[in-house]
């Protein structure tokens, strides 16, 4: 038997050779992971994408093998209500439908109503009389006019618009928004005069379904102005009559500039005080034109022309 006092030496001769082995693994077996993780990555750097329970995220790997970043979500906001009411009746065509506008040619201060853009709606007709309605115009030169439906009417924003009114088809007119068509028109309905939906169908169809559109005219009229009946230094209405584009604004000059009116559902714009009344006048069009208008004074009830008029779109 072998003493332990001759077996400690053996020890203690080896004992220095097991750490320089051990380092010596340990460096090529690092060295070797290195050089088979790709791009030089090592594991350490690949296992920060995996969850404790070892499970990789849902990524797909791209062709390289590397796992993309998350990219911030890209989806669109929820699509706007389908062009049809609860009731059945077509309502405002939806932009899709509509050509792209131009990048300098958008219509800024426009309603519900916007140019280069196909509405759907019904046709149906009434008996106009001399072209006169809620837009409070007077009679008309022509009886090509139409209500628009209390939606789409906007409080007056429509009245002056002209439309283009398309049947399923193929014949159209156009027509002069003179009158508001209450309940129970839907939105995108007209109410057409009996004279511009003959140019469509027979009067004894009396509903039809129409595409229509904003149109921006040629014509050789200029704007015309008119205080309301009542109309004072303290307190007037003014209407602008015979505007190529659809109005978006009426000023009145201050003395510390413009005042933007009120307009009302009966298209005036009021002054309930007085200012600005018999003074300068700016219009603006959906365009964002203006029109400065002076010399026009407080005569109610007087359609008083200017020589001014928006341009063609």
């Amino acid at each position: 038997m072998v003493s332990p006092s001759h077996r400690r030496p053996c020890l203690e001769r080896r004992s220095p050779l097991v750490p320089a082995v051990a380092v010596t693994a340990a460096g090529l077996l690092i060295s070797l992971v290195v050089a088979l993780t790709p791009d030089g990555e090592s594991d350490t750097v690949q296992a920060t994408a995996t969850s404790a329970t070892g499970a990789r995220p849902s990524i797909t790997p791209t062709a390289t093998g590397r796992t993309p970043k998350a990219k911030p979500s890209t989806a669109s906001p929820a699509p706007k209500p389908s062009a049809t009411t609860a009731s059945g009746q077509p309502s405002r065509g939806s932009t899709p439908t509509a050509a792209p506008r131009p990048a300098s040619g958008g219509a800024p201060l426009a309603g519900r109503i916007e140019p280069r853009a196909a509405y759907s709606g019904v046709a149906t007709h009434y008996d106009a009389g001399d072209g006169d309605g809620a837009c409070l115009y007077g009679p008309s030169p022509g009886l090509m006019t139409a209500a628009m439906n209390t939606t789409d009417y906007e409080t007056s924003r429509a009245c002056g618009a002209y439309v283009f009114v398309r049947a399923a088809g193929g014949a159209s007119v156009t027509v002069r928004i003179t009158d508001e068509c209450p309940s129970p028109c839907a939105p995108g309905q007209l109410d057409l005069s009996k004279e511009a939906f003959a140019g469509l169908a027979g009067l004894s169809a009396g509903r039809i379904p129409v595409t229509w559109s904003l149109l921006s005219p040629g014509t050789s009229d200029t704007v015309s102005i008119r205080y309301k009946t009542g109309s004072s230094s303290h307190w007037c209405g003014i209407q602008a009559i015979g505007h190529r584009n659809p109005l978006a604004r009426l000023e009145v000059a201050t003395g510390s500039g413009w005042l933007r009116l009120t307009r009302t559902g009966y298209n005036y714009f009021l002054s309930p005080d007085g200012t600005g009344c018999g003074g300068a006048l700016r219009l603006t069009d959906i365009y964002g034109e203006r029109l400065t208008v002076d010399g026009i004074s407080v005569r109610p009830d007087v359609v008083q022309p200017t020589r001014v008029q928006f341009a063609r779109h």
